[in-house]
Formats: C-alpha cells, structure tokens, sequence
C-alpha cells in the first residue's frame, strides 16, 4: 500500500497536533505533497507548514492559492469547549463551537472549490457526541450532527468530488491533558474500561480512517465511525 497517494497534494488543517498531525504525516509516508495548515504554521517534517487562523478568510484565500491543484483536503479543527451543561452554558461557547468546527469548514471547502481537482476528496471530521447522548454533551453534540449532515449535503452538491465525515471516538490526544499529567490518566483509565475494546484510540488509527476516505474512489457521503465500540 505503500505510496498510494504519491503526486498527490494534501491540505490538512488542524494539523499541528493530534488527529490532524497524524493525517499528515501519513499522507507524508504514503508519498503525498502535504500543506499543513493551523494557527501555529507547526506541521510534521517534510510537510508545509503555513500559519493561519480558519476564521481569517483573506489569509485562508492566499494559503489555498499557494496550495496549487489539491487532490485531497482535511479539516480537523475543533473549538476546545469542555461539557458544560446547559445551566452553565455562556453565550461565547456555541458561537465559537460552530463558527470553529462547522462554519470555518464550509468556508475553507468553498474557497478550496476553484483549487479541487475534478476527483478530489474532502473529509471532515466531527465525533460520536453527535449520537452519544448525556448531560454536558448539548454543544459537541448538537456541532457533531450538523457536521455529519453537511457531510452527506456536500456530497451530493459536489459529486463526483467525494466528501466523507470522520466520526472519532476518544482518542489519547492534548485534548484530555497534558501529557502525563494525573487527570488526563484517570480519564483515558476510565474510558478505557467501559469500551469493548478496553482502550481509547491512538492518533494514527484515526489517520488510517481518513487515508480511507482519500483513497477508496467509491466511499462518498459517509459516516466512518472509528470509536473503539463507543456507540454500542
């Protein structure tokens, strides 16, 4: 399988960390050309690394001008929001949870339009929060399901550009913590025993995910639910 996506060109964003590195950096060892787009500018070795905030249109503009043909686009980038439940809900935390992961994506995939090569992919990514239902969930929940909708909307509107919807469980990112630190332990401890496969998910099986959903031509509209068994 190796160098399935070589002369390709890759744009991840939300790449610095987490799920969006470890894209990256498989894109990068199955032999694609990587931009690797976040508000540091960090990005694996070998990718290029180019800082803007999602939210900055212009400057989204100029860095997918840059980007030249894009073969594959992936959009990682979430709001950190906690669980607030709805009696401590303030009123930045839905702005800012929409705005980041749903808003800011659609744009980034209408400026990319006139860069898209004619068969190109786009994945987006929300989580099981978006049929996993519980208290402190509201916001994730409700930002997770209008990703997973304008997943299947934007593949029929774009066909036969594909687009996919990453569903991850939990993963072991910063996300849950500094690493090492005792609280993100006992979380990671005390997800793990309540899923079937008694573990949470490491970044680069999530990346596998969305290696998928660039390469399988026939995978369009889809929800990939990689969750350790989280929805059972």
């Amino acid at each position: 399988m190796a160098d399935v996506l070589k002369g390709k060109t890759v744009v991840v964003f939300g790449a610095s960390n987490g799920i969006g590195a470890a894209v990256a950096e498989l894109a990068l060892a199955e032999g694609a050309s990587v931009m690797a787009i976040s508000r540091s500018g960090v990005g694996p070795k070998g990718s290029k690394g180019v800082a803007v905030d999602v939210a900055d249109l212009r400057a989204l503009t100029c860095a997918l001008e840059a980007a030249g043909e894009i073969d594959h686009l992936v959009y990682t980038v979430g709001a950190r929001l906690g669980s607030p439940a709805l009696s401590t809900l303030t009123d930045d935390v839905l702005p800012l949870a929409f705005e980041t992961k749903l808003f800011s994506a659609v744009h980034a995939i209408r400026l990319a339009l006139p860069h898209l090569s004619p068969n190109a992919s786009i994945t987006l990514t929300s989580g099981q929060v978006s049929r996993k239902y519980g208290v402190g969930s509201l916001v994730k929940g409700t930002v997770n399901a209008a990703v997973d909708a304008a997943g299947r909307h934007l593949a029929k509107e774009l066909a036969p550009r594909r687009v996919n919807v990453v569903s991850p469980g939990v993963v072991d990112t910063s996300l849950w913590g500094e690493a090492g630190s005792e609280g993100r332990a006992a979380t990671i401890a005390r997800v793990s025993s309540a899923l079937p496969v008694k573990r949470v998910g490491a970044p680069a099986e999530l990346a596998q995910a969305y290696l998928f959903a660039m390469t399988n031509g026939f995978v369009t509209g889809a929800l990939i639910d990689v969750d350790g068994g989280g929805l059972l």
